[in-house]
């Protein structure tokens, strides 16, 4: 049987402090966000492939213009990053 977790359960199976990063299409970042959210002078294009650092619980938290910047900035805010495939 396949225990069921609620989203503050799963979050704290990795600890606060854990965050994964995965890659995010332009496309979904614009279906997701309203037009003000978007940095002035961006040009987000929907086939763009950015970073988006997430908490364990889903709530994406940042997105970077490349994974090392992602990883990097989660580092920098003393989160332990993985990947997410």
């Amino acid at each position: 049987m396949t225990p069921v977790l609620s989203t503050e359960a799963f979050a704290a199976l990795g600890g606060p402090d854990l965050v994964y990063v995965r890659p995010v299409s332009g496309a979904e970042l614009l279906a997701s966000v309203s037009p003000e959210q978007v940095q002035p002078g961006y040009d987000l294009k929907p086939k763009q492939i950015l970073y988006a650092v997430h908490r364990a619980d889903g709530e994406r938290l940042a997105v970077m213009a490349d994974r090392a910047s992602a990883v990097a900035a989660a580092l920098a805010h003393e989160l332990a990053p993985v990947s997410v495939h």
